[in-house]
């Protein structure tokens, strides 16, 4: 894992906004934006399956002003935005079939996660579970390069089709950047491939227009060599696509979402989940830690670990990282990391640190494609705990 200060490749994927998990992650965190819009204490679990000219909602959602929520207008207005505008691709806004089996929130779950209810009065964690956050300092954002990369290549790809510069592009595509780390530090990228949908145009000419992409893309990493290889649709052909392809499910690209194989993951998915539910929010908030601690110059990695018991406020243990790239002893930063005030890993100071019921210049489905992390709109990217970090370490030395 490029995580450790070894020789080795290391490779991380992405998937574009129209591949058909994330279709779903789309809708499903659309939906979430608009019960938090009517309601900030919203309860929402919603979960989205595309299949062709297919949508379904299931989930569970309490939201005072639900009446006023339209999901199959959203659900629509998601999948136009996307892209799925062409009835010729077995896809699209106009026509697929809509059938929603959202509900209310078990009053058993509700009881430990609002305050003043259940065995404990304080608003506890919507569920058991760990969590992880991390950081590296390989690339300006603090994220691991294999992902980062991966998720700009295909930023500019929908950027590309939407503006229609390459007008054979389709919504459906996938990345996948595989750099050569020695002794921790990325040097070269190895190899680069995409997949992306098309119409049925030749194949050299798909090549060579997205050859010309990637190489514009990471030039200004400073990783391409000569030796780089490109692998565009290896398979030859890519025509049929999108959820006319693939059946896709809410929650199905977590690795993708997160750190790209690179930081470890808990196993929660984080699309179509209000802020009580940890899976989420303390994974944005331990990316937050993970995040300031690099920035603060004490490691050049650093994975941040959580745990809770469902309707228990208090995480049942935190743990501190940094592969023997801190500055200090982990068991140091971890003391700064707990008990100096800097940082509440409790559900209801999460949820008022990042303001994660009211969400401002941001939106729950912004993060639903193209990475949960290392985009400068979102809260838990946030650096300013930098010099309180760097005073606390200092009142320990």
């Amino acid at each position: 894992m490029s995580k450790l200060l070894t020789n080795h490749v290391f490779t991380s994927e992405s998937v574009s906004e129209g591949h058909p998990d994330k279709v779903c992650d789309q809708i499903s965190d659309a939906i979430l934006d608009a019960c938090l819009k009517e309601d900030p204490k919203s309860h929402v679990g919603c979960e989205t399956m595309v299949a062709p000219n297919l949508v379904v909602n299931a989930g569970e959602i309490t939201c005072a002003g639900w009446e006023k929520i339209d999901p199959e207008a959203i659900a629509r207005k998601v999948v136009q935005d996307i892209g799925y505008v062409h009835e010729d691709i077995g896809f699209s806004y106009q026509t697929f079939e809509y059938i929603n089996r959202l509900h209310g929130q078990s009053p058993d779950i509700a009881q430990g996660v609002n305050d003043g209810e259940g065995l404990f009065k304080e608003q506890g964690a919507g569920d058991q579970g760990m969590m992880f956050g991390y950081a590296s300092d390989e690339t300006p954002e603090l994220m691991p390069a294999t992902i980062q990369y991966s998720h700009q290549l295909l930023i500019e790809l929908a950027r590309i089709r939407k503006a229609g510069e390459i007008s054979y592009l389709r919504p459906d595509s996938k990345s996948q950047v595989s750099i050569r780390y020695e002794n921790g530090v990325p040097k070269y990228i190895t190899n680069v491939v995409i997949s992306h949908q098309t119409q049925d145009v030749p194949l050299e000419r798909i090549r060579e227009d997205l050859v010309a992409v990637a190489k514009k893309v990471l030039e200004t990493t400073g990783l391409l060599t000569d030796k780089t290889a490109y692998y565009i649709n290896p398979t030859g052909r890519f025509v049929v696509g999108g959820p006319y392809g693939d059946s896709g499910l809410t929650g199905r690209k977590i690795i993708v979402d997160s750190y790209g194989g690179v930081g470890c993951h808990g196993g929660g998915a984080f699309s179509g989940k209000d802020p009580t539910k940890v899976d989420r929010s303390a994974a944005y908030y331990s990316r937050y830690v993970a995040k300031n601690i690099v920035a603060a110059g004490l490691a050049s990695r650093c994975e941040i670990q959580v745990a809770y018991a469902i309707g228990v406020a208090h995480p049942m243990s935190i743990n501190v990282s940094t592969f023997g790239t801190g500055v200090v002893d982990d068991a140091r930063i971890q003391e700064v990391v707990e008990e100096s005030g800097l940082f509440d890993f409790r559900p209801s100071a999460i949820m008022k640190s990042l303001d994660l019921a009211c969400p401002k210049g941001w939106s729950y489905r912004d993060t639903a494609a193209y990475g949960h992390f290392g985009r400068a709109q979102f809260p838990w990217e946030k650096t300013d705990k930098v010099e309180d970090l760097k005073r606390a370490m200092a009142a320990k030395a």
